[in-house]
């Protein structure tokens, strides 16, 4: 009778565990905002008023909702800020570091899957590239894109050994930026998703721009 107890009890805690979702957390730029869905004090673009930005203006219509929602996946920490660079080095060449991807990812929660869709400011801002640099980063180097991409993902991997992580690549970016991005992230083993044909208002997604980005995500984790 025992043993037959304990047979059933673990079953049943497979069972539970099996249908444990995934938590996926985001580290981003404008295209990954909303409001009322970022940590408070950041920066964002998208929001119920469009302010004739763009026809987004439900937070369904998001890329990353949208993966949430049909990849079945549950939401961790969306850490995405407007306008924010992956290096300390902002618009105008304005310090950035409070809110840099390199500073924001160490604060993703605890997820399995992390999605980083950035660069595309860094490209805009015209930041200088700096050199390729994988280790004794010292404060001034991650100023320059090349060893602040690598900080961000040493980070990453560091803090959150267990999670899938993916770099989401925005389109028309500088091709600089775009090789950069391709052989940082061969040296992580971190899979770059290319974006293509991305409907745009503003230089940001529309609602079928978002539904094409989800789609374009979501075929790269099913794989």
């Amino acid at each position: 009778m025992k043993k037959l107890l304990v047979i059933l009890l673990s079953i049943a805690t497979i069972s539970v565990w099996g249908q444990v979702k995934p938590t996926v957390s985001v580290l981003g730029d404008s295209y990954s905002t909303f409001e009322g869905f970022i940590p408070e004090g950041n920066e964002t673009w998208y929001m119920s008023a469009t302010l004739n930005r763009t026809d987004v203006d439900r937070v369904e219509q998001t890329w990353w909702w949208q993966v949430i929602k049909e990849g079945g996946y549950k939401l961790g920490i969306n850490n995405s800020w407007s306008g924010a660079t992956v290096c300390n080095t902002g618009y105008n060449d304005k310090d950035y570091t409070h809110e840099s991807f390199v500073t924001r990812s160490l604060n993703l929660g605890c997820p399995d899957i992390i999605l980083i869709c950035g660069a595309t400011n860094d490209s805009w801002a015209g930041v200088a590239l700096g050199n390729y640099q994988y280790d004794k980063w010292r404060r001034g180097d991650l100023f320059f894109f090349r060893p602040a991409m690598a900080k961000m993902l040493d980070n990453i991997r560091l803090h959150y050994p267990n999670a899938e992580v993916f770099f989401i690549l925005n389109t028309e970016l500088k091709p600089e930026i775009n090789e950069s991005v391709d052989q940082i992230c061969g040296h992580y083993g971190v899979p770059v998703i290319k974006l293509h044909n991305i409907d745009k208002a503003n230089g940001h997604p529309t609602i079928k721009g978002m539904k094409d980005m989800a789609s374009q995500v979501l075929k790269t984790l099913r794989k």
